[in-house]
């Protein structure tokens, strides 16, 4: 079946998946950008902080030079690899989430924990090492990444039963039991922090590890 046509998708839209703060650097960002084109697909919408944002499911535009990037403010370098984590090259999001996936920045966390419910592999990977620090209760990312978890409690169950399905479909050969899938272990991490950042038990949408 013919897969639908990226549409395109006005600046309004895209300064919409961050906090308003950020729409005059999220401007700047979108200067340097060719023409987003989006897959024509719903946002998906969460809560950083108590503001709602909607974040596009996938963008197909190429990327900016690499002497333009360099010109932007560190936070606007931030929010372009955040867009571009996003992109419909795996190798894309990969490159742009290695970016990102160490910051604490609030913002951040909602584009990092979608990536963890796809299915490419060393993604997973990447978002582990750049959350390393993600077993110390005193780490500000287990903080920020439970307070969003706390917050976004339905995204956050479609996420892990999108990386079951994911295991189910493409890992389970190399991985039998879920436990010893990476994204298990990524999953356990951040409901640990969820369930730090609340004080109490938090439902599992994952076969036991």
């Amino acid at each position: 079946m013919q897969q639908p046509r990226p549409i395109a998708m006005t600046d309004d839209d895209l300064v919409a998946a961050f906090p308003h703060q950020l729409a005059n650097d999220v401007r700047a960002v979108l200067a340097v950008m060719p023409q987003a084109l989006i897959a024509p697909v719903s946002p998906f919408s969460v809560y950083v902080g108590n503001e709602a944002v909607a974040i596009p499911y996938r963008i197909y535009q190429s990327e900016p030079p690499v002497d333009v990037v360099r010109s932007l403010t560190g936070v606007q370098q931030a929010i372009l690899h955040c867009l571009y984590s996003r992109h419909s090259d795996g190798l894309v999001r990969q490159r742009h989430l290695e970016q990102i996936a160490g910051s604490d920045e609030p913002w951040v966390v909602p584009f990092v924990v979608q990536l963890a419910g796809e299915y490419v592999l060393e993604i997973l990977e990447s978002i582990q090492h750049g959350l390393s620090d993600l077993t110390s209760k005193r780490s500000v990312h287990r903080l920020a990444y439970g307070d969003f978890i706390a917050r976004n409690p339905g995204f956050f169950a479609r996420t892990e039963r999108r990386v079951v399905s994911y295991w189910s479909c493409y890992y389970r050969w190399n991985f039998p039991v879920f436990g010893t899938y990476p994204g298990c272990h990524l999953l356990e991490l951040l409901r640990a922090a969820a369930i730090d950042r609340t004080g109490r038990p938090w439902h599992r949408h994952t076969p036991a590890g």
